[in-house]
């Protein structure tokens, strides 16, 4: 469950290594550290797919009000 204290702020980042269609690590912060992270990450398990996104999502006001 998240409460309103976890809640990322809007400049945050969502860092996720995939194992196929599987997410196996799952991480926000604020953007240096998730860039540090996804770096480590892909030397990690530099077979699997790491990807770094905003964790807020950005809602296409277009699609939205459709």
């Amino acid at each position: 469950m998240t409460t309103l204290a976890e809640m990322p702020c809007p400049s945050d980042r969502r860092v996720r290594v995939w194992f196929g269609e599987h997410v196996i690590a799952d991480y926000t912060a604020e953007p240096a550290k998730a860039l540090r992270y996804q770096a480590a990450m892909t030397r990690r398990f530099y077979s699997l797919r790491v990807t770094i996104e905003p964790a807020i999502p950005v809602v296409n006001q277009d699609a939205a009000d459709s």
